[in-house]
């Protein structure tokens, strides 16, 4: 059979297969423990559960306009005046399925075949395959420092005539790290003095830890005309647990908003009305949830670096934010897929391996779950992995005799 070259070239989603494959397990009855997955257990706020019922009782669950109803228009306008201190119209702002269908969205309406785009590694594992499907080519850019903080120099090394484009993810996934203030400051200025579009994927900038507070890239912008090229990114599903109602965001430059929701209107039309209502709710609800969550996470950060420092040889950047650490295992694994598979196999334990990041014999590991989940998956992992453990372990109701080392 016959397949197009951008079909052919596209890698399977390794976290949602993972989340897949973890979820046929489970519902066999094993005992898994789920460290992989980015997607917070807290529930979803009571102000977005009453939002969508009222709507679904109402039983006018209608088509809602490509680019966002005008209310969910306006919580996103409310939200960029509170975080960004920036204030923009209906023109400047589309709701999608998702922060993910924003940058892919958002990523078609400015590329063309072979540009260029740029993104500190490791790097979420979608920015690689979001380009491949526009027919553009993703340039990684590791820090020359060995850290997970890049510079402007490292940037600039990586700057051809075909760049087009810089992504930023602070707090990243999957390092945890949060880029300063000073560096933010620099990729604005260098992407407008450039003429490069500046992608801001702020979708964890809420959960940051050690009382640091988010960073506004607006604060910077020079260019205050609707010719500016920053496009910020955000959504519901991780400060507001919501990963499941998949209803995100874009804000940039009127005519980058109306050929993004020309391309979204043909792809899948406007967000479902009763999952917009929810996320309007989130938003204009009480914000308590967000700062329990956050302090959830903090603690299991806590926890979680307490127990890796109990593997020899095995090393942690301290996260800034976000639900993940991303642990560098290259004193046990020289393959991270392979030994994946193996926790899962051996002791039930999902991770998700480092390669997928850009970063072989790493894992990213999620402090989503319970301090529960966080002590019990380590000991696993360390069971597994570590000849010096003991050899026996005891997963559910069953012994199981290390015989693999």
């Amino acid at each position: 059979m016959s397949f197009s070259l951008i079909g052919k070239s596209i890698a399977v989603s390794a976290t949602l297969k993972l989340n897949e494959t973890a979820a046929i397990l489970k519902a066999k009855g094993e005992p898994i423990i789920h460290l992989g997955g980015g997607e917070p257990k807290s529930k979803t706020p009571i102000d977005a559960i009453v939002s969508a019922v009222s709507n679904l009782n109402s039983g006018e669950i209608r088509y809602t306009p490509a680019d966002g109803t005008p209310e969910m228009k306006q919580a996103i306008i409310r939200y960029t005046e509170e975080f960004y201190n920036r204030v923009v119209s209906y023109q400047n702002v589309i709701a999608s399925q998702g922060a993910k269908q924003a940058i892919m969205v958002a990523l078609q309406a400015i590329l063309d075949p072979q540009d260029e785009v740029i993104f500190p590694a490791p790097y979420w594992v979608s920015y690689t395959e979001m380009c491949k499907l526009c027919g553009a080519i993703p340039v990684p850019v590791y820090p020359m420092d060995g850290t997970f903080y890049p510079t402007l120099k490292d940037i600039e090394l990586f700057v051809t005539p075909r760049t087009k484009c810089i992504i930023i993810n602070s707090p990243n996934n999957p390092t945890g790290a949060m880029y300063s203030e000073d560096f933010i400051g620099e990729i604005v200025e260098f992407c407008e003095k450039k003429g490069f579009w500046l992608i801001m994927d702020d979708i964890y900038h809420r959960l940051i830890f050690d009382g640091k507070k988010p960073i506004s890239a607006w604060k910077f912008v020079k260019d205050h005309s609707d010719n500016n090229k920053m496009i910020i990114v955000n959504g519901v599903s991780k400060q507001y647990a919501m990963t499941g109602f998949r209803i995100g965001w874009a804000v940039g430059n009127k005519k980058l908003i109306e050929i993004m929701t020309n391309i979204q209107a043909h792809q899948t039309s406007g967000p479902s009305v009763v999952l917009q209502k929810a996320a309007v709710g989130a938003i204009n609800g009480i914000q308590s949830s967000v700062e329990a969550l956050r302090l959830t996470l903090e603690n299991n950060r806590n926890v979680m670096l307490q127990q890796l420092a109990t593997f020899d040889g095995v090393r942690c950047s301290k996260p800034d934010g976000t639900f993940y650490c991303f642990a560098d295992f290259r004193a046990y694994t020289k393959d991270s897929t392979k030994t994946a598979n193996l926790l899962l196999e051996k002791v039930r334990v999902a991770v998700m391996p480092g390669i997928e990041f850009g970063m072989e014999g790493f894992f990213r590991l999620s402090t989503c779950g319970t301090v529960k989940d966080i002590t019990e998956g380590l000991e696993r992992i360390k069971f597994a992995l570590d000849p010096n453990s003991p050899n026996e372990i005891y997963i559910g109701q069953r012994k199981i005799v290390r015989d693999w080392l």
